[in-house]
């Protein structure tokens, strides 16, 4: 998986492999190919969440903090 991918095409591809499970395949070795593939995928998209969860949390805190400084002026 390329660390550089952006998380819609992260996202994209998980959904694909999903699909990909659901609708069954005969062969073992693809299917383990695919969970593994897809568990990497989960665990990237999780990541990117939880920084731009992490970024909104401090630009809220900066913006609630300018906000009270001019209330104070």
């Amino acid at each position: 998986m390329n660390k550089n991918m952006k998380f819609e095409e992260a996202l994209k591809r998980l959904e694909e492999i999903v699909e990909t499970l659901e609708n069954g395949i005969d062969e073992l070795d693809k299917i383990v190919s695919l969970f593994e593939e897809g568990s990497n995928l989960a665990q990237f998209c999780n990541e990117k969440l939880e920084k731009v969860e992490n970024k909104i949390e401090v630009l809220s805190k900066k913006l609630q903090s300018s906000s009270s400084l001019e209330e104070d002026i």
